[in-house]
């Protein structure tokens, strides 16, 4: 009985053996790529490239690119709004500063770059895999869905930029910020020589 269930085993996994194989592999090319976000920017660009060159040369899915917009957008709110809104007070977590006495706090995103970038780059990689497929190809007036989509993008970025001016925060730290020194010491310590 032990020699038949063995070999019953034996036989049915390597296929998953050999797709848990390609998943940590996937997995780990995946890790190390976490550090370089300026490579993995170029890499998703080059996606995005291909994908409105496929696009133009088909000339349809138009359905496809509108929703595909539409979560890229998604995407965008998450990774421009902070991980605790302030407007929700009954939060335990940490709150930006709303005056200049409150004590310092970081800026953190609901959504982290990383999983911004390889949502991004997923999405517009399913939306290429179904352009090869006609189901997907409605026909549609495109140009209204690009106007929609312009209106929707202007009205969601004007709330988002309120939200931000309203709380006073900016979700990019361009570097890190360096202490210049006091201004009016070196002008009043130089007549202090005299």
């Amino acid at each position: 009985m032990e020699g038949i269930g063995g070999d019953g085993a034996s036989v049915a996994s390597p296929m998953p053996q050999w797709g848990h194989d390609a998943w940590r592999m996937y997995q780990y090319y995946l890790d190390k790529s976490t550090p370089h976000s300026t490579y993995r920017w170029i890499g998703t660009l080059v996606i995005v490239a291909i994908y409105c060159l496929r696009v133009y040369y088909v000339q349809g899915f138009y359905i496809v690119a509108y929703g595909l917009g539409i979560y890229l957008l998604n995407l965008l709110i998450g990774f421009l709004s902070p991980l605790v809104d302030p407007e929700l007070e009954g939060s335990d977590g940490p709150l930006l500063p709303t005056k200049g006495s409150d004590e310092f706090k970081p800026f953190i995103r609901r959504l982290p770059e990383f999983k911004f970038w390889y949502s991004m780059t997923k999405a517009f990689c399913i939306a290429f895999v179904m352009t090869f497929f006609s189901v997907f190809d409605v026909p549609v007036f495109w140009p209204i869905l690009l106007c929609y989509w312009i209106v929707l993008f202007v009205l969601t970025m004007r709330r988002q930029i309120g939200h931000m001016i309203k709380y006073k925060y900016i979700p990019f730290s361009i570097g890190k910020q360096k202490y210049s020194g006091k201004k009016g010491s070196a002008g009043s310590s130089g007549s202090r020589g005299d």
